[in-house]
């Protein structure tokens, strides 16, 4: 099994953090090809920088999908998923999906510990388009700046912690989501000082890829997930072009 595993920030040190929680995620046989954003920030908080992210994502995987089983959008809030569902004939899969749906399994309510205050009107829009809204206990986040987005997790280790020790005894959470590329692998480093289980993205998307090729269900001819209809394009790269415009005309009956 082999998996694309994209991060739609332009961070080369983030890329790495999610590589080794991703490693740590795979089972024996199963490959990673990481890939970054080739254009975009750092770090996505908004909802204009999500739409960079996901186009960014759509140009990488076009380019790169070819040759494997499934394909992981590395950033909370999963900028360009549902678009790549439309247009890629294998799973895709990500981070904050991937983590609601294990938190669900695992507890009532949940909690998101974030690495910033911005960033929280984009999650809570995500987390409801999921339609897990009625499951969310609370979004906490960092108030500060970020020295540097590659060093979060060491620079502000403990702040995170007592976040996500708040949203349990302040906001009733049963299960907390560490939430963002720059904090793959901080839930596993810190998951025995917590109360209650906390469940990192990476390692979710991971798991629920394999799980998906494992299934090996079909590619939709029909219905809202079925590929675009042919029509012209421009400005795109050639392979972006190819999924989502110039694909062979079905033949009509006369």
């Amino acid at each position: 099994m082999k998996i694309l595993v994209i991060n739609p920030n332009i961070s080369e040190d983030v890329t790495r953090l999610i590589e080794r929680e991703a490693r740590r995620s795979t089972r024996p046989g199963t490959s990673l090809t990481m890939a970054t954003a080739p254009f975009g920030v750092a770090y996505i908080e908004t909802r204009a920088e999500a739409q960079i992210g996901g186009y960014a994502t759509m140009q990488v995987a076009a380019d790169l999908y070819a040759g494997h089983d499934a394909v992981v959008v590395a950033a909370f809030g999963d900028p360009g998923l549902t678009a790549l569902r439309e247009i890629l004939p294998i799973p895709v899969v990500g981070m904050t999906e991937a983590a609601l749906h294990s938190a669900c399994q695992q507890g009532g309510r949940v909690s998101v510990i974030a690495i910033s205050q911005r960033i929280q009107a984009w999650y809570r829009e995500t987390i409801h388009g999921y339609g897990f809204g009625s499951r969310l206990a609370s979004i906490r986040a960092l108030d500060e700046p970020l020295a540097h987005i590659g060093r979060v997790q060491e620079d502000q280790g403990e702040r995170l912690v007592a976040l996500a020790e708040r949203a349990v005894a302040e906001d009733g959470a049963d299960v907390l989501v560490m939430a963002g590329a720059p904090l793959a692998g901080l839930a596993r480093e810190v998951a025995n000082r917590l109360p209650v289980p906390a469940l990192d993205g990476v390692t979710c998307a991971l798991h629920q890829a394999q799980a998906l090729v494992d299934m090996a269900a079909r590619t939709p001819s029909a219905g809202s997930y079925a590929a675009p209809p042919v029509k012209p394009c421009h400005g795109l790269t050639a392979a972006l072009t190819q999924l989502v415009g110039s694909r062979t005309q079905p033949a009509t009956l006369s």
